[in-house]
């Protein structure tokens, strides 16, 4: 085979251990990995920029697959000496009366904002990080993505009863390719062996031996009259 294969990723995601199995099963192919943004990782399988992507439902699925690979839980980060951090989880009734901060590219899916809404929304999760970390407010994000801005002041705690994060592998819905089908493979824990979305390798049939006729039995010589 020849070419790439292009793997689109968001903040978060983390495919190290697939390109590492795909490096093992298709030497000749590169996995070219592609840091895209939650808003843009849909549109960019659509357009063609990357054969597949992990991103976070829910999405536009217009023209997609989506297979979710795993759930993360949420959680609020705050500084560490807040007085939140004493506890091992929080609800988002605790969060009632603090600013919680909203960025536009969170991916979760709120039925109703916890805390109380800050002026302004900040652009990034790393932006709405760096507001944390100044006192200004708290913020809930997939625990991932609390570890991907992790900083010594700052902590996290998990949020019982948040919206949790699916990360899910999407690629077009019309374009299975024995590539994908690789790639859906090793996401899913199929083995080496396993022929799914692949031509099978026919075994020739070997030729049916012929049957060996028994010899018939040997008829006893007669004794003559004396």
């Amino acid at each position: 085979m020849t070419g790439s294969f292009r793997l689109g990723y968001v903040p978060g995601a983390t495919p190290g251990k697939w390109a590492r199995i795909w490096g093992e099963r298709e030497p000749d192919v590169p996995l070219d990995l592609v840091t895209v943004s939650a808003a843009e990782a849909a549109d960019l399988v659509r357009e063609g920029g990357v054969d597949a992507a992990l991103l976070r439902l829910p999405i536009d699925r217009t023209g997609l697959h989506a297979i979710p690979l795993y759930t993360e839980t949420s959680v609020v980060v705050i500084p560490k000496d807040h007085v939140i951090a004493a506890a091992d989880e929080v609800s988002t009734e605790d969060l009632a009366d603090e600013i919680v901060l909203h960025p536009q590219d969170d991916t979760l899916d709120w039925e109703t904002l916890p805390g109380k809404p800050a002026l302004e929304r900040p652009a990034t999760t790393a932006d709405a990080i760096e507001l944390v970390a100044a006192g200004i407010g708290v913020l809930v994000v997939p625990q991932s993505l609390a570890r991907l801005h992790h900083r010594r002041d700052l902590i996290y705690r998990p949020v019982t009863d948040a919206p949790e994060s699916r990360v899910a592998l999407s690629w077009l819905d019309h374009e299975t390719t024995d590539l994908m089908e690789q790639f859906i493979g090793i996401v899913r824990g199929r083995t080496v062996n396993s022929t799914r979305g692949r031509q099978q390798q026919q075994q020739p049939k070997q030729a049916p031996q012929p049957k060996r006729r028994s010899a018939p039995p040997r008829s006893k010589p007669r004794r003559g009259r004396r």
